[in-house]
């Protein structure tokens, strides 16, 4: 198969998400310095975890409305939402006006309404796909995030002092595009079965939407094996957002400053800070370069292999960067930990794809994308935990997760296992 080959939505959804991701990573990723700035540290944390909340309720909104009432308008309310804030936020920004208060609530409801929209690009990938070729669409788009994220952040870098005004302008352009695309280009996808139970359960006595809304999250909440998944996915993010967390605490503070290469009188001497760039420039760039090699590699590699391979290769990189002070080594294990990246996260999403049933896919989606969220919370507490555990017993740590996540894969795989897990479900 190639990108000729693919639904029309689907090339849509790739570009589009590619202009998003990048706007998001250029804009976003530095709110948290602009907000710090402007309120202090602790008053910045307390705004950030309110955006964090209310992103949750977003993406759980959208789950639901994506399959009551269809992609298509989900997205479009939610992309609408994005440029409107983006403008706004530029406008307050701006020198004539200048006002903390509104970047601020800008950025609260445009992150709500990003929330609010992902549930429905997901599923609108799922519902124009197939089992044959959602790895590969899957290998493609995430090679395209990850593409787009360093672009953005990049760009983001070098225009947030002084230019940050722009920075937002620039967003609010961008997601017009968006949303004119998502108005010209895309077609309704959700699937005849989940229709057809909307308009059945409209002729019926209708509660409360609260009721409707905790109803649809109760089946997906019942459903065994996608739990396991869930377990599954948020560890496997626990273990990724260390690096930027417990690992990077630790480079910072213990990492001896050191030579990484030497050519007579010239050296690239580094110290931890600039070590942890390095990691997270090598993970990028890497996946950049091999994402589509590895998926035409690994091709004929079975499924449970990739993924106790990739899970067991992931865990491994990050329990030596947990532990060692040799840079040529830290270098070797984020090599080790991207090849287990990429052989595992095209067949988990492939593989959720498949237990998705038709008729509540957003809402499936939009308790999958809270995984984030949870891992989140967990990386940060982590580096508490790290103030009190040894570098080795963080490396403990994360074997532990990386045997649950197998643990979890192999029930979902064992044939007996997942027929009693879904007879259950």
């Amino acid at each position: 198969m190639n990108l000729a080959a693919l639904h029309p939505n689907l090339r849509v959804r790739i570009a589009v998400g590619f202009l998003q991701r990048l706007l998001d990573s250029m804009v976003m990723s530095f709110m948290a310095i602009y907000l710090a700035f402007e309120y202090g540290v602790a008053v910045a944390g307390v705004l950030v975890v309110t955006v964090m909340v209310l992103g949750v309720v977003g993406t759980l909104a959208g789950g639901h409305m994506s399959d009551a009432r269809g992609r298509r308008r989900t997205l479009l309310l939610g992309e609408t939402g994005v440029c409107l804030t983006f403008a706004l936020m530029a406008v307050a920004d701006s020198p004539a006006w200048h006002s903390p208060a509104i970047v601020y609530c800008g950025y609260l409801v445009n992150k709500f309404a990003a929330s609010f929209a992902m549930p429905a690009n997901d599923a609108m990938i799922l519902d124009v796909t197939t089992p044959e070729s959602r790895k590969l669409v899957y290998t493609i788009n995430y090679w395209s995030i990850n593409l787009a994220l360093a672009i953005g952040a990049l760009l983001g870098g070098f225009l947030y002092n002084g230019h940050f005004t722009l920075l937002l302008a620039l967003a609010a352009t961008g997601t017009v595009a968006i949303a004119a695309a998502t108005f010209f280009l895309i077609a309704e996808t959700r699937p005849e079965e989940t229709e057809q139970a909307e308009s059945g359960a409209a002729a019926e006595p209708r509660g409360s939407i609260l009721r409707d809304f905790a109803n649809g999250y109760r089946l997906v909440l019942q459903d065994r094996a996608f739990g396991r998944l869930l377990v599954a996915a948020t560890l496997f993010m626990c273990i990724e957002l260390q690096l930027i967390n417990y690992i990077g605490v630790r480079l910072a503070r213990d990492l001896p400053a050191q030579d990484l290469l030497s050519i007579g009188s010239w050296a690239v001497r580094v110290d931890g800070v600039e070590m942890l760039g390095i990691l997270r420039a090598e993970n990028t760039v890497l996946v950049v370069a091999l994402a589509l090699v590895a998926h035409l590699v690994l091709r004929r590699v079975p499924d449970r292999v990739r993924l106790y391979a990739g899970a067991g290769l992931f865990t491994a990189g990050y329990m030596v960067l947990a532990v060692s002070d040799t840079g040529w080594v830290l270098l070797v294990a984020a090599l080790v930990l991207t090849v287990g990246e990429l052989m595992d996260v095209p067949v988990r999403q492939a593989l959720l794809a498949d237990m998705v049933p038709a008729a509540s896919r957003t809402r499936y989606m939009a308790v999958y994308n809270l995984n984030i969220r949870v891992a989140l919370v967990v990386a940060s507490l982590c580096i508490t935990i790290g103030s009190v555990l040894p570098p080795w017993g963080m490396a403990a740590l994360y074997g532990v997760f990386g045997l649950v996540i197998i643990w979890q894969y192999h029930a979902i795989l064992t044939p007996s296992a997942a027929r009693a897990e879904l007879a259950r479900a």
